[in-house]
C-alpha cells in the first residue's frame, strides 16, 4: 500500500497566507490592522475574528486625492498618510488597540509597510511596535524626492487631522 502524501494548504502553497503568524495574531484577542501594498494603492483594514474574519474599517490610498494628494498613491508618503487617516477613523470609531498584520511581506527596516504603521500610531491607535523599524522622517515626508512634495505632504496631513479631529 502506497504512503499518502500530505499536501500543504492551498493558500500556503500559493504563498498568500502564513498560518502560524495568522494564528498567533488571532490568539492575541485584539483586532488586526491588515496592511497590503498593491501595484497602485495601499489598502488598510481593521479585521476582528469572531469565528470568522469581520472587516470593521477600510481605507484605500485612492481616497487621498480627495484630501489634495496629487502624487503616487503607493509611495512611502502616501502609505503614511493613509495610515494616519485610517488611525484617525479607528479612533473616531472608538478602537483603541490592535495588532499589526503584515501578511507575507518581507520585513526590512524602513519598509513602506512600517510607514503605514507609523501613520496608524500617529492617528491614535495603540499598536505594539519597535521604533527602529520606521523609515526616516525625510523619507516619510518625501523630502528626498522634492521640496514641493514635502510641502504637499504637510498640507494633506493637516487636512486629515482637521477632517478627523480629536473628539
Amino acid at each position: 500500500m502506497a504512503r499518502r502524501k500530505v499536501l500543504p494548504l492551498k493558500r500556503r502553497s500559493e504563498e498568500k497566507t502564513d498560518y502560524r503568524k495568522r494564528l498567533a495574531l488571532i490568539k492575541s484577542g485584539k483586532p488586526r490592522v491588515v496592511a497590503r501594498i498593491t501595484n497602485n494603492y495601499v489598502n488598510i483594514q481593521l479585521i476582528e475574528y469572531n469565528g470568522c474574519d469581520i472587516t470593521k474599517n477600510t481605507y484605500i490610498s485612492k481616497k487621498l486625492s480627495e484630501l489634495g494628494w496629487t502624487y503616487s498613491k503607493k509611495n512611502t508618503s502616501a502609505a503614511y498618510l493613509a495610515g494616519l487617516a485610517f488611525g484617525a477613523i479607528c479612533r473616531k470609531n472608538k478602537v483603541k488597540e490592535a495588532v499589526f498584520d503584515t501578511g507575507i511581506t518581507r520585513i526590512t527596516q524602513g519598509n513602506k509597510i512600517f510607514s503605514i504603521l507609523k501613520g496608524c500610531l500617529d492617528g491614535g491607535l495603540n499598536i505594539p511596535h519597535s521604533e527602529d523599524r520606521f523609515p526616516s522622517e525625510d523619507r516619510i515626508k518625501g523630502a528626498h524626492v522634492s521640496e514641493e512634495m514635502s510641502k504637499k505632504f504637510d498640507e494633506v496631513k493637516k487636512n486629515i487631522l482637521n477632517k478627523y479631529a480629536k473628539e
